[in-house]
């Protein structure tokens, strides 16, 4: 979540020697995309059930998931100006610590109105962790000389498949309260252990003087890149591509596994766990992929597997079926937003916190635009519909990115 500067432009990436690099760094960031990951996959087993005890509809429940879309594209633009200011790690530290609770918040929810400012909560604090952790993995990778942001959001999927199934079965014996408190520990454990080995920013800089953390970051200097960094927006179009067709899966598939495949709760998170565990193995072996093969040509195979998958998923008629095609979609989108990640990172001209911030933050308003727009659709035309579109955008995704020059030959 590598395409333009750096080792996207082919210059070699500054090797870290000493005290500036640590193996343990790289396990710490990784910790994060772990916890990160495994909230969300926690969450997504629970969309039915909320959407059950407050008796809403599918658009009363896509209007909700704007709430999460907005505290997390608000978080990014501003959790880019802290991180830029203060390092990645600190942001992590404290947004992962917000973050835990959050689940506990939505059950203890009484209606819609609370529910909304719950998920605020969330996607605000799951947004600006987002962003952090992604600029550490940049910098990390950078220090040690290595591509690992493929790895790094195999560990989020990682988190995810964990989190789903394990969801269900905690739902189904503890109930919403329960089954909070539990992510919270658990979660918690993680983040306590994790918080003591980040990697300063502050130690990249007698590496490679780029990010300057002091420099601050501001509207004027995103709008100076526009004349001559149309790239960078062009790659958070990508990225918009990309975070639309897999907040859908993480929104809508246990309801729709739920409802149109009448799927009990301990089963209705099986298909994010399925996409989330073929996604954490390509990603595993994403980097090596990508430095064989190339980013251009890794991202446009993955988009067009990934339109396989949707169209599996959204026409199926059984179960076992709908389920295969969420795995072939996690097969797909695997690798398409860490290349682009990586790839904000080290657009050239740009600092990394930026590049970071200006790609997630057209990802995240696919998140925050789509849900209303999705939640329409499925109530008057039905879930399935919107799976099998999607096969549609990815292919055009897909065409897209050959116009992106910045992609790693």
């Amino acid at each position: 979540m590598d395409i333009a500067g750096g080792v996207a432009g082919g210059a070699p990436v500054p090797q870290a020697t000493g005290p500036h690099y640590a193996p343990s760094a790289r396990w710490a960031v990784s910790a994060a995309f772990y916890a990160n990951g495994f909230v969300v996959g926690h969450w997504a087993p629970r969309i039915p059930v909320l959407a059950e005890r407050l008796e809403i509809t599918e658009s009363v429940l896509g209007a909700l998931v704007i709430m999460f879309g907005l505290g997390a594209l608000i978080a990014l633009l501003t959790g880019a100006v802290i991180t830029t200011r203060y390092g990645s790690d600190r942001v992590i530290r404290w947004t992962s610590y917000m973050l835990a609770p959050g689940l506990i918040f939505i059950a203890l929810s009484p209606n819609v109105a609370a529910a909304a400012l719950t998920m605020l909560w969330l996607g605000t604090f799951m947004g600006a962790m987002d962003g952090a952790m992604n600029a550490n993995a940049v910098s990390v990778e950078k220090a040690r000389g290595r591509a690992i942001m493929s790895s790094c959001h195999a560990f989020w999927s990682l988190g995810g498949l964990t989190g789903a199934p394990l969801g269900g079965w905690m739902l189904a014996q503890f109930g919403e309260v329960g089954h909070s408190i539990g992510v919270f520990v658990l979660t918690g454990i993680i983040v306590v252990v994790a918080q003591f080995y980040y990697m300063s920013d502050r130690k990249l800089l007698a590496v490679a003087d780029e990010a300057k953390p002091g420099d601050g970051w501001s509207v004027g200097k995103v709008l100076a890149l526009l004349p001559t960094g149309l790239g960078i927006y062009l790659l958070g179009f990508c990225a918009f591509l990309s975070f639309v067709p897999e907040g859908a899966i993480l929104d809508w598939s246990a309801l729709y596994l739920a409802k149109d495949h009448e799927a009990p709760v301990a089963i209705a998170g099986y298909a994010f766990a399925a996409f989330s565990g073929t996604m954490a193995l390509v990603r595993f072996l994403g980097d090596g992929l990508r430095d064989r093969l190339g980013d251009g040509l890794t991202f446009f195979v993955s988009a067009l597997i990934a339109a396989v998958g949707f169209a599996v998923a959204g026409l199926a008629p059984s179960l076992p079926i709908v389920i295969a095609g969420f795995l072939i979609c996690g097969l797909g989108l695997a690798n398409m937003v860490p290349i682009i990640f990586s790839a904000g990172g080290r657009f050239p001209g740009v600092e990394p916190a930026i590049g970071i911030g200006i790609v997630t933050g057209f990802g995240y308003a696919g998140v925050l635009l789509a849900p209303a727009i999705l939640g329409f659709v499925a109530e008057r035309f039905g879930l399935a519909v919107i799976f099998a579109g999607f096969s549609v955008i990815l292919v055009a995704t897909a065409f897209l990115s050959l116009s992106l020059r910045t992609l790693r030959p």
